[in-house]
């Protein structure tokens, strides 16, 4: 965990550096991009190769799809009390 933490710091440093190269920056995003799909990629390959996931994948499905419900439900609740608390305290 503190390799991640060190990595990331050291990015946002030299991030906070490269600020003004704008020709670095516009580098940054097809990489990043192409970056993200290199690990969708090889957590693909991972999870095909494991049978216990493959085994178990309509039970891990049905499990993820409950835990994501929950989550998406519970997020639109709170933003819904937040909205009514914090910012329509005016209207009536």
């Amino acid at each position: 965990m503190l390799t991640v933490i060190i990595i990331m710091a050291s990015g946002m440093i030299l991030g906070y550096i490269l600020r003004e190269k704008e020709k670095l920056i516009k580098l940054t995003e097809p990489v990043i991009t192409w970056s993200i799909f290199a690990l969708l990629f090889l957590l693909g390959v991972s999870v095909g190769t494991n049978e216990l996931i493959l085994n178990n994948l309509d039970t891990i499905g049905l499990t993820s799809a409950v835990l994501t419900f929950g989550a998406v439900s519970g997020s639109i609740a709170v933003a819904f009390f937040i909205d009514r608390m914090f910012f329509r305290k005016n209207e009536k």
